[in-house]
């Protein structure tokens, strides 16, 4: 299939490489041109703005826009309303909330146009990996776009299959669901980063605890001067809560034991608040995801170690980069 591709950086460059290895055209644009020109080099047609890559798209056209939420995801969304044709159809990649889904799904569909959110997990790694996506709109148009979510998606790879999944949709053991209309899908991944957020701080919260196991505070027969780089590699083998997160944090400990290169300014890009209001107005209590989008406010006004392994794992999965303090403020922390 062709699909053009809107938003070049950590994750949409490499959905688009992934998409033309598996043998789809992907027609590119960025507001940066040197991203433009990375990806023509490796096989994609580079556009000059968002007219010349309308222009380019065969009809009926597939738009996948990788952009931060927020203003300039609904600006290039304006715009494009202006530029697609009836039939045309707009895929947003972004944590972008799931309301503003149904909002815009909305305007377009008065203008002919579809709307498909695509929750999309899985980072700076999703080229090698693939990229799991929860997935909503209507069931005849994410029919039609198969083809691109199942060449981005993992596949079975090594996972085990469940047991009792007979019968059911095949396409989530793939990686990928249909999770509902309009808003479902980034409702779903909103939901999968608060639960992320709280898997993040109890791993962080528990290192802690064993750094500071050999606290001067302590009676000094129960001091343990513990190897967390070597914890983190065990509980990766055989142990319950191995996991993907022990596994960045294994690799940062192997790499610096003190995490000396994080301050642990831990900052959240929205999905987690969003959680938290979707909790209160569902009258479900939400006490560990509360409490862990609480300490990454905290993290902006004093850090501990677990705040550092907070940052390795956000730089392990998505490099993410910690804020860096003015000088003057870290001078005042630091006194």
């Amino acid at each position: 299939m062709q699909i053009g591709v809107i938003g070049l950086g950590r994750m949409g460059g490499n959905i688009a490489r992934r998409l033309m290895q598996n043998g789809h055209e992907a027609v590119v644009y960025d507001h940066d041109a040197k991203a433009v020109a990375a990806l023509s080099r490796d096989g994609a047609i580079g556009a000059a703005g968002l007219d010349k890559l309308i222009g380019q798209l065969r009809a009926p056209r597939a738009v996948w826009l990788m952009l931060p939420a927020g203003k300039i995801t609904e600006d290039v969304i304006a715009e494009l309303a202006t530029l697609l044709q009836a039939g045309d159809i707009v895929l947003d990649g972004g944590n972008t909330f799931w309301k503003d889904d149904i909002r815009r799904a909305k305007m377009l569909q008065e203008r002919g146009l579809h709307h498909v959110d695509v929750g999309t997990s899985g980072g700076i790694w999703g080229l090698e990996r693939g990229y799991c996506m929860m997935i909503g709109g209507a069931k005849e148009i994410v029919d039609r776009l198969d083809p691109i979510f199942k060449a981005l998606a993992p596949g079975l790879g090594n996972v085990p299959r469940t047991s009792g999944r007979d019968g059911r949709d095949p396409r989530a053991e793939q990686g990928y669901i249909h999770a509902g209309p309009n808003g479902a899908g980034h409702f779903v991944k909103m939901v999968h980063n608060g639960i992320e957020y709280g898997l993040m701080q109890a791993f962080a919260e528990g290192f802690d605890i064993l750094k500071n196991a050999n606290s001067d505070s302590l009676p000094e027969a129960t001091r343990f001067n513990l190897d967390l780089t070597d914890i983190a590699e065990v509980w990766r083998r055989g142990s319950v809560i191995s996991s993907w997160l022990l596994d960045l944090t294994a690799s940062a400990l192997a790499a610096d034991a003190t995490l000396a290169g994080f301050e642990g300014v831990v900052e959240d890009s929205g999905e987690g608040r969003w959680t938290v209001m979707a909790a209160i107005e569902e009258a479900v209590p939400a006490d560990v995801l509360s409490a862990a989008l609480y300490a990454r406010f905290r993290s902006r006004r004093e850090h501990t170690f677990a705040e550092k392994i907070l940052s390795a794992m956000r730089k392990g999965f998505g490099a993410h980069v910690e804020p860096k303090l003015p000088p003057t403020e870290r001078k005042a922390k630091a006194s």
